[in-house]
C-alpha cells in the first residue's frame, strides 16, 4: 500500500482516472473503478490505517488457505470483498459524484473473516450465530457507523468516510469465508447443514 500511494502521490490525476464514482454504476462511466479504487488512497493516514488493519487480520485468513492455490484464493477473496464494498456503497449513494478510493472495504472483509476464524483450532470458521463472532462484530459495526457519521476517523480531515463500504466489506468477508474455504481451505471442510452457509460449529 505505501509503495502504491507513493506512486499515486506523484500523479494526483490517478484518483480521478481510477477512483470509483458511484454515479458511474447507473449512468455509465468508469465502472471498473470498483476494482481499481482499492489501490488508491486519500493520504498517508488513510494508507497507514488500512495497512495496519491488513497486517492484523490478513494472517489468520491467509493461514487457513492451502499452498499456491491458497495464495490465489486469498488475493481473490481480498479483491472480491473490496469490489463488493465499493459496489455496495455505490448502490447506497447511486447519484453521488464523489470519488471513492481506498482498500478499507477489502480490509474490512479480512476483519469479518478474521473474527470468524479467531481462536479456532481446526481452521473452520465459527457459525454466524456464535456469540464469539456476533458480539465483536456488533461492537465494530456500531463504532464504524458512529465514527463515520460523526467524521471522527483519524486523518480523515474534511474527507467523507465511506462507512457503508466498510460495513458491506465486513459482511461480505464474514459470509464468504465459509464457502471460500471449501475451494481454497487448508483442510477440506465437510458440509454441515446445521451451520450457516455450510460453516462448522465453532
Amino acid at each position: 500500500m505505501p509503495v502504491l500511494y507513493w506512486v499515486q502521490a506523484r500523479d494526483p490525476a490517478l484518483i480521478q482516472a481510477y477512483g470509483f464514482i458511484p454515479a458511474s454504476l447507473l449512468h455509465g462511466g468508469w465502472w471498473p473503478g470498483v476494482l481499481t479504487s482499492m489501490f488508491l488512497h486519500a493520504n498517508w493516514a488513510h494508507v497507514g490505517m488500512n495497512a495496519l488493519g491488513a497486517l492484523a487480520f490478513a494472517p489468520p485468513v491467509a493461514r487457513v488457505m492451502k499452498g499456491g492455490a491458497g495464495v490465489v484464493g486469498f488475493l481473490l477473496f481480498y479483491m472480491v470483498c473490496g469490489v463488493l464494498a465499493a459496489a455496495g456503497y455505490g448502490l447506497v449513494h447511486p447519484d453521488s459524484g464523489a470519488t471513492l478510493v481506498g482498500a478499507s472495504g477489502a480490509v474490512f472483509g479480512l476483519i469479518g473473516a478474521g473474527l470468524r476464524l479467531l481462536r479456532v483450532k481446526d481452521g473452520r470458521p465459527r457459525r454466524l450465530t456464535d456469540r464469539r463472532f456476533l458480539v465483536p462484530a456488533g461492537v465494530l459495526m456500531a463504532v464504524n457507523a458512529a465514527t463515520g457519521l460523526a467524521g471522527l476517523v483519524p486523518g480523515a480531515g474534511d474527507l467523507q468516510v465511506a462507512w457503508e463500504a466498510h460495513a458491506v466489506g465486513f459482511v461480505a468477508g464474514a459470509l464468504l469465508i465459509g464457502p471460500w474455504l471449501r475451494l481454497f481451505g487448508a483442510k477440506p471442510a465437510p458440509f454441515d447443514s446445521r451451520a450457516d452457509l455450510g460453516d462448522a460449529p465453532g
